[in-house]
């Protein structure tokens, strides 16, 4: 391509010279410029007639950029070298055990069970929603991986070199609450240990509310103390994370086989436990409703990791070559995700038969355990499982997106330690609530602002939990389309590196001010079919009937489909997709 580019910008210097003065330039002179054009030509016709490149075949070309713009660079947001690839396919199956065993992935197995599922069908819809899940997640990982730019890098390409802030600000903002919300959890969980250490009559226990809070004092220490311990990690950077992750992943799959041996003893085996039939069945309650309930399962269970699906390159920017991401996602995402959502479907079920109702939040079924010492391991696994969920998929992406307004005075670690501060506040904020008694409404609302989630309070059903997820999936979803139709359908997978951090109005990615018109009409036709059904699963409309209800059971799926049809179609029309089509190099579209 090189070779092409400089063959190109030579006919194009001589040509001119060539027609003025022709009476200066030699016979040798005009041989040479006849034979670099003819080479021109060859090569364009090679080029158009070459099988493309496999997609695990593409090479690594993380090379920095010419000459970056400071206002678009710092050290944090260049392509990651080849020198600095640490993360092997066995690191990204133990990213993916480390995030999968988490509380909310425990309820959400857990919910099936509660809407009506049996054991079997519960895995089998978990497992098929994160094989869906896993093809954007693969596909979007490939720029980081060939490019080495993180997501607020890539998302230039197709939103422009201003309007990347807005899909990786919306990402981040939601992480930040997600922090917050999180650390409250892991705080949560280290003050029920130390109460279950010291008795119902010790100082913990007793201590007062503060009112303007409305929490205790020990628990508002408990909150602090895990919040510190992850920004402890947070400023050791992207390789102690790394290192925090792999070394968790053996223990929580240790813990949460425990549980599920706790449950088989406690229950009388897996007979019991998984005797629970199918409230589907015929003559069973729900009879003949099995596909209203498993369509937006399967589109929850795709939109629960509709996040991290938009900022893996911030992850695959690291990773050693595609095979190793893509092997590694694939063998830590849909195995180990339908492991532990079985876990979750049998000890629900073996709540039934132990306490007669089910319990599907693993915090609540702790209080129903009377021995210390099962309750403190019980409590290290939830710390332990929340500390590696949060840092991983509640950091990375909002500390980049942070770093991405201000390259030149903000770095990772200063977007971490602004993202730990800003979920603090969402913590504060969040508890304050709580302690006033706000009602859904206002937690639904704050979710669709995707500012402050409350998950406590969407968890007060399942149904309302699998609402949530797949009301957050048909925000994101388009996204998502945008993302992948610009880079797989526009650009084939090739990027101009020095436009990607370029403020020249001549980039190739500057668009109309720094905005692509095109992405955001994209992003907005997409969220249109699945709005009805949005607003009224908020309760701000009445009932979209079963035409949008059933757009809406599958959003995340059909905002995809509509902003990559709605973003081919506007790019094209521009001229800008005739352009990107020639593989990204300067020139070639008008030649």
């Amino acid at each position: 391509m090189m070779l092409q580019t400089q063959l190109y910008e030579q006919h194009n210097v001589l040509s001119p010279r060539l027609r003025a003065h022709p009476q200066r330039h030699s016979i040798r002179q005009q041989q040479q410029h006849r034979t670099a054009k003819h080479q021109h030509q060859q090569q364009r016709h090679q080029n158009r007639c070459r099988p493309p490149r496999s997609f695990l075949d593409d090479a690594i070309e993380a090379a920095p950029p010419s000459s970056p713009d400071p206002s678009l660079v710092n050290e944090d947001l260049l392509p990651t070298p080849a020198s600095k690839r640490t993360f092997a396919a066995a690191d990204f199956a133990a990213l993916w055990v480390t995030l999968v065993i988490s509380i909310t992935t425990y309820y959400l197995a857990a919910s099936l069970v509660d809407m009506g599922m049996s054991w079997w069908q519960g895995v089998l819809t978990v497992f098929f929603g994160n094989l869906l899940t896993l093809v954007p997640m693969v596909l979007n990982a490939h720029p980081g991986t060939k490019y080495g730019i993180p997501f607020p890098v890539l998302a230039r390409a197709s939103f422009g070199i201003k309007g990347s802030n807005l899909p990786s600000l919306s990402r981040a903002l939601v992480a930040c609450g997600w922090f917050g919300i999180q650390t409250w959890i892991g705080g949560s969980s280290i003050h029920q240990m130390l109460q279950s250490l010291a008795g119902s009559s010790s100082i913990i226990s007793s201590s007062s509310v503060i009112p303007w809070l409305g929490i205790t004092g020990v628990q508002l220490g408990c909150f602090l103390a895990f919040w510190v311990l992850q920004v402890a990690i947070i400023v050791r950077g992207i390789d102690c994370i790394k290192e925090v992750e792999k070394l968790s992943a053996p223990i929580l799959v240790g813990l949460a086989a425990a549980l599920l041996v706790w449950a088989v003893t406690t229950a009388g085996g897996l007979g019991p436990m998984l005797s629970a039939p199918s409230q589907f069945g015929p003559g069973m309650p729900l009879e003949g409703r099995f596909w209203q309930v498993a369509v937006p399962a399967v589109t929850a269970n795709v939109g629960y990791w509709a996040t991290l699906s938009l900022n893996i390159p911030d992850f695959s920017r690291y990773a050693v070559s595609q095979r190793a991401q893509l092997l590694g996602q694939a063998a830590g995402l849909p195995p180990f995700m339908a492991l532990f959502s079985f876990i979750g479907l049998a000890v629900t079920s073996a709540t039934v038969v132990i306490y007669g109702a089910p319990v599907v939040d693993p915090v609540q079924l702790l209080s129903h355990m009377t021995q210390p010492l099962a309750v403190c391991v019980s409590l290290f696994g939830l710390i332990l499982a929340t500390l590696t969920t949060n840092i991983a998929a509640n950091v990375v992406a909002p500390a980049n997106a942070i770093v991405n307004l201000a390259p030149r005075v903000i770095s990772f670690t200063t977007g971490g330690l602004i993202t730990a501060l800003l979920g603090l506040a969402a913590g504060a904020v969040c508890d304050a609530l709580e302690a006033h008694g706000q009602q859904r409404r206002l937690c639904q609302l704050a979710a669709l602002l995707g500012l402050c989630v409350m998950p406590w309070k969407l968890m007060a059903s399942s149904g309302g939990f699998v609402k949530w997820l797949v009301g957050y999936s048909a925000l994101l979803g388009p996204v998502v389309g945008v993302v992948l139709a610009d880079y797989y359908l526009i650009r084939k997978r090739v990027l101009a590196i020095d436009d990607l951090y370029s403020m020249d109005p001549a980039g190739r990615y500057w668009y109309q001010g720094g905005y692509n018109v095109a992405a955001l009409l994209a992003v907005a036709a997409g969220v249109l079919p699945c709005l009805p059904g949005l607003l009224a699963s908020v309760g701000l409309a009445a009932s979209p009937g079963p035409v949008f209800g059933a757009i809406y059971d599958c959003a995340w799926f059909v905002g995809v489909a509509v902003s990559m049809l709605v973003y081919c179609g506007c790019m094209r029309m521009s001229g800008a997709g005739a352009a990107a089509g020639t593989g990204g190099e300067p020139g070639l579209a008008a030649s």
